[in-house]
């Protein structure tokens, strides 16, 4: 019994956070849903900022200080490790529901594309940052970034191992590519107000802060692989072509290299 709760729990958080994220589409859109972004609300401008300055700093707060190690050590006392992540997951859905429920919007225009042509390519480009973000977790750890991994495991009565490192395909180009589709699905759209504005910056700063807190976990983690990979890879702007295939070719003989110095000679 104890299993399958576990794994209901864990799997209904997964599916209810792909129905969300589906609406936060149409919210930051603005289309198909009854609030959006920039939905008229009756406050005035200094109570519009404040809310939800408020509710973008709550939202960063529950993802950055649930996800560094020392709290998950004490969370982890409280909810069994085994539906952490889904846990997580679970509170990250509390709070994006919140933030979009009392979102109140500023509808002074910053910019409007009138030209058919770059209108569409604003949308073109909206479309891809929403579909670069779940694209970037398939990647790598996918299930197990949303402790799907972890729940099935203990419900086939098998223990949880770590994930090795890896940098396949966007993550050989930047180290933070999820990062990238956020930012991109932000700030692409024909038509920006104030309201969008204060949205997509806050968010976007959010992440620049938190690839500093998440990059120093992952050195403490994985140690100089980690380290040799932040060397060569960019952040957020990729070096495309035979940039990074030199990086990598170089990144690869050093490995090489030191593996040979570490067998014992005959």
């Amino acid at each position: 019994m104890r299993r399958w709760m576990f794994f209901t729990y864990g799997v209904l958080a997964h599916a209810v956070f792909f129905g969300l994220y589906a609406y936060m589409i149409g919210f930051v859109g603005g289309f198909l849903v009854p609030k959006s972004i920039d939905t008229v609300t009756a406050d005035s401008l200094a109570v519009a900022i404040i809310v939800d300055v408020l509710l973008l700093a709550g939202f960063g707060l529950q993802h950055s200080v649930m996800a560094r190690p020392a709290f998950k050590r004490n969370w982890t006392r409280v909810v069994p490790p085994v539906i952490e992540r889904s846990t997580y997951v679970w509170f990250s859905i509390a709070v994006t529901i919140l933030l979009m429920w009392q979102w109140r919007s500023i509808g002074i225009v910053v910019w409007d594309a009138h030209n058919p042509l770059l209108r569409m390519a604003l949308w073109s480009l909206f479309a891809v940052g929403w579909l670069l973000v779940p694209f970037t977790t398939l990647l790598i750890n996918h299930f197990d970034l949303f402790g799907t991994r972890q729940v099935w495991l203990h419900f086939t009565n098998r223990d949880y191992t770590s994930l090795p490192f890896r940098t396949p395909s966007l993550y050989k180009h930047v180290r933070h590519p999820l990062y990238v589709g956020w930012a991109i699905a932000f700030w692409a759209t024909p038509t920006m107000t104030v309201g969008h504005l204060l949205f997509a910056s806050m968010l976007t700063i959010y992440m620049a802060v938190a690839t500093y807190f998440e990059e120093r976990d992952l050195v403490a983690y994985f140690g100089e692989q980690y380290q040799t990979y932040r060397r060569e890879v960019p952040k957020f702007v990729p070096r495309f072509g035979f940039v990074s295939s030199k990086v990598f070719t170089r990144s690869k003989n050093r490995r090489r290299a030191n593996v040979a110095r570490q067998m014992p000679k005959q």
